[in-house]
């Protein structure tokens, strides 16, 4: 023996334990003793089977097995561990699954029984019942999803037109009375009444009367702004008729103008004699 035999093993030291949870950046090792954890919170999605005879095909397929030569042991035992993970996860069990069980059960124990040995070769096969209605399933499974490849179009829905040419279409006359349309347009224009606007228009401006107004003006101080004399209010029209009444007072020689430089502010002035 050597010395290395003789040497005690040392403690090693603890593993480190992977934590189960982080939050708020912080591992968490233990399970909360006050932790609530629903009896479903754990839910397994298996895939979805139309029957028991896809399912048995799916397992066929899987395994790339002859489906004229079934393993019914092997399948069966499969087919069962499935049909307890479905009890297990409290999933309702249809009726035909069971009854499929059954004729696994019944088929299996058919092929354990001892066969005649002459009579062997006119006995069935156990299994030919269920291999025939697995490739009928199979062949309608083929069919269905070819069918599912095809363009939708004349196959879920059909375009449909119409030619409105042909249809005749009957517009009665209205069978209205004379009085009934007379107070019809009574009504109308009692409406029409309310619905009238006031729309208020100015006098129209006078040129002699504005050339008295100007004149006016022009007298009151010795020397008038000439822009004075225009009064927003009138609009276009005003100015028009102001500058016109001032043409005419310069032709009447009424008025003078009076202007201290190029561009500077005109003034009037009454005209003396």
């Amino acid at each position: 023996m050597t010395d290395a035999q003789n040497i005690p093993e040392q403690p090693g030291e603890p593993e480190a334990l992977a934590p189960i949870a982080t939050v708020k950046g912080q591992a968490v090792i233990d399970i909360p003793k006050d932790l609530y954890i629903p009896p479903d919170a754990m839910k397994v999605f298996l895939e979805a089977f139309e029957g028991p005879l896809d399912f048995l095909l799916y397992l066929i397929r899987k395994q790339n097995l002859d489906i004229l030569d079934i393993p019914i042991a092997a399948v069966t035992a499969q087919y069962m561990e499935y049909i307890e993970l479905m009890q297990e996860l409290s999933l309702e069990l249809a009726a035909e699954y069971l009854v499929m069980a059954a004729i696994l059960a019944e088929i299996k124990s058919r092929m354990l029984l001892p066969r005649n040995t002459e009579a062997e070769n006119t006995e069935e096969d156990p299994r030919a019942e269920l291999v025939r209605r697995l490739q009928e399933y199979e062949r309608y499974q083929r069919a269905a999803e070819d069918l599912d490849k095809l363009i939708r179009l004349e196959r879920d829905f059909f375009v449909v037109q119409a030619d409105g040419s042909l249809l005749a279409v009957e517009k009665p006359q209205p069978n209205v009375a004379l009085n009934e349309l007379m107070a019809a347009m009574l009504d109308v224009l009692k409406r029409a009444e309310l619905n009238t606007k006031h729309h208020i228009q100015l006098d129209a401006l006078s040129v002699r009367e504005k050339m008295t107004i100007i004149l006016e003006k022009v007298q009151e101080k010795e020397h008038f702004l000439f822009t004075s004399l225009f009064d927003l209010r009138e609009g276009r029209l005003g100015v028009v008729v102001t500058f016109l009444a001032v043409l005419e007072l310069l032709k009447q020689s009424l008025i003078d103008f009076v202007q201290a430089a190029a561009y500077a502010p005109i003034y009037l002035k009454p005209k003396v004699a």
